[in-house]
C-alpha cells in the first residue's frame, strides 16, 4: 500500500488494525481515510464490524472496499463476526487477523481503533487471552466514567453489551472515548463541500456518501446541515495521544440501557475528557489535499 505524503521516524511509527462498521452512518469513512494518509500508522488491515442491520458486517466490508478503491490503495479487509457475541460465537476472519497479529514478534506496538461495536476484539480476546498483554485497544463507545446515566443509548455499546463488557473487563490497555467526547467532533456540510468534496474520488465519495445518508430516514437524529465525525477521534488520538485529556479510572460497567454503573472489579483504564476537534479535523483535511494534489 503506497499512502506517503511525507515521512516521519520509523521508530515512531505504530501498527494499527481498523475496526469499524463502515456502513452504518458517514461518519467511519473520514476515519478510516484519515488512518490510511497519517505516516505514523502502519495500517496492517480493516476489519468490518456488525450493527443494527441485516448483513451489517457484509455491507461495511463493502463499504471498505469502496473507499480503498476510490483511494487507488490496497490493505487487507477481514470479514468480521456476523452479528454479537451471543449470535455469532464462531471465530471470524476479522477476529483470527487480530490474534495473529498481536502475537506476532514486532518491535512496534500494535493498536487497535474500534469506531463501532467491539465483537470482533471481544471474540479475539476471548479465544485467545494472552493477547491482552500485546495491544491497545482505542474504542468510541460508553457513555464514560460510571456512575453515568444514558442521555440516549449508546450505540457502539448497545450493539454488543456482552462484547463491550467482556472487553471492559478484560484488563487489556484501553482508551475508551465516551459518547461526551466523540459527539464534539462537530463540522458543517459547507465546510465537508468546499474542502473535502474537491479532493479526488475519495473526497466525492466522502461527501456524496455523507448527503445519501443526510437524507435518509436513518439520519432523524442528526441537525440537518453539520455533522459530528465521532469516529475520528479514535485515528487522531492513535497519531497523537495528547490531542485530548484523560484520567485513569476504573472501566465503566454497561447496562442494557448503555448508562455507565460502577463494578469494584474493573479494571483501571484510560479514560479521555476531550479531544482537539480542530487539529483532528485540519490534520484530515490537509492530508486529503496532499493526496489529491489540491493544495
Amino acid at each position: 500500500m503506497e499512502k506517503m505524503l511525507f515521512d516521519i521516524p520509523e521508530y515512531k511509527k505504530i501498527r494499527v488494525i481498523i475496526d469499524t462498521d463502515a456502513a452504518c452512518e458517514a461518519d467511519d469513512p473520514f476515519a478510516i481515510v484519515q488512518a490510511l494518509l497519517s505516516p505514523k500508522l502502519i495500517v496492517k488491515g480493516i476489519a468490518a464490524e456488525h450493527f443494527a442491520q441485516p448483513d451489517s458486517m457484509g455491507k461495511s466490508y463493502a463499504e471498505i472496499r469502496t473507499i480503498l478503491d476510490a483511494m487507488g490503495l490496497d490493505c487487507p479487509v477481514l470479514k468480521g463476526q456476523e452479528g454479537p457475541l451471543s449470535e455469532d460465537d464462531k471465530l471470524s476472519e476479522a477476529a483470527g487477523f487480530i490474534i495473529r497479529e498481536a502475537m506476532r514478534e514486532d518491535e512496534k506496538p500494535l493498536f487497535i481503533l474500534c469506531q463501532g461495536a467491539i465483537t470482533n476484539v471481544a471474540m479475539a480476546l476471548k479465544s485467545e487471552a494472552r493477547i491482552r498483554e500485546r495491544m491497545t485497544v482505542i474504542w468510541i463507545g460508553t457513555h464514560g466514567k460510571a456512575p453515568n446515566a444514558a442521555p440516549f443509548r449508546e450505540f457502539n455499546a448497545g450493539n454488543d453489551i456482552e462484547a463491550a463488557n467482556l472487553v471492559l473487563e478484560s484488563g487489556v490497555a484501553l482508551w475508551l472515548v465516551p459518547s461526551y467526547v466523540y459527539t464534539t467532533i462537530n463540522i458543517g456540510i459547507a465546510e465537508i463541500k468546499r474542502r473535502i468534496a474537491p479532493c479526488g474520488r475519495i473526497g466525492r465519495h466522502l461527501y456524496e456518501n455523507l448527503m445519501e445518508y443526510n437524507h435518509s430516514e436513518g439520519a432523524g437524529w442528526t441537525q440537518g446541515e453539520s455533522w459530528s465525525l465521532g469516529d475520528s477521534p479514535a485515528i487522531a488520538l492513535a497519531i497523537n495521544p495528547g490531542c485530548g485529556r484523560f484520567e485513569t479510572a476504573p472501566a465503566p460497567h454497561v447496562e442494557e440501557d448503555t448508562s455507565s454503573s460502577e463494578k469494584s472489579s474493573n479494571p483501571q483504564i484510560r479514560i479521555y475528557k476531550d479531544v482537539d476537534s480542530r487539529y483532528i479535523l485540519e490534520d484530515l483535511i490537509a492530508k486529503l489535499e496532499l493526496f489529491s494534489g489540491k493544495r
